[in-house]
């Protein structure tokens, strides 16, 4: 019993681990180590968030969309999850909300880059 107990817990915390990963990976832009979302879209944060809050809806979500997480998602190292106001979870690195840019057309773009002083593509460590 202790085996089959031991297995469910190692395979329910690689899962956990890489549910966690399918939503963003890290690339290289430019000579700059950045995250991404699964498709390679570069990820922004946005000033006018506050640690484990956004405060991007409606227009500016319809520009930038929030890098959705998927019900049972949990954190992971600096990789949080924030609610949204509609009911929704969204991935956070290191508490500020991540989001992608709708000007941006492939994977790689970085447009979003400087957007009215306000938005910056998140860098990986």
């Amino acid at each position: 019993m202790k085996t089959i107990t031991a297995a469910l817990a190692a395979l329910l915390l690689s899962s956990a681990v890489s549910f966690a990963a399918e939503a963003w990976k890290e690339a290289e832009v430019n000579g700059a180590k950045i995250y991404t979302d699964a498709n390679g879209m570069t990820l922004y944060t946005y000033d006018k968030d506050e640690k484990g809050k956004t405060n991007c809806y409606d227009k500016c979500a319809a520009n930038w969309p929030p890098l959705k997480a998927k019900a049972g998602a949990k954190a992971d190292d600096e990789w949080s999850v924030v609610d949204r106001t509609d009911g929704t979870k969204m991935w956070a690195y290191d508490g500020k909300p991540v989001y992608t840019f709708i000007k941006d057309k492939k994977a790689g773009d970085v447009t979003g880059d400087g957007v009215a002083g306000v938005w910056h593509v998140v860098k990986a460590d």
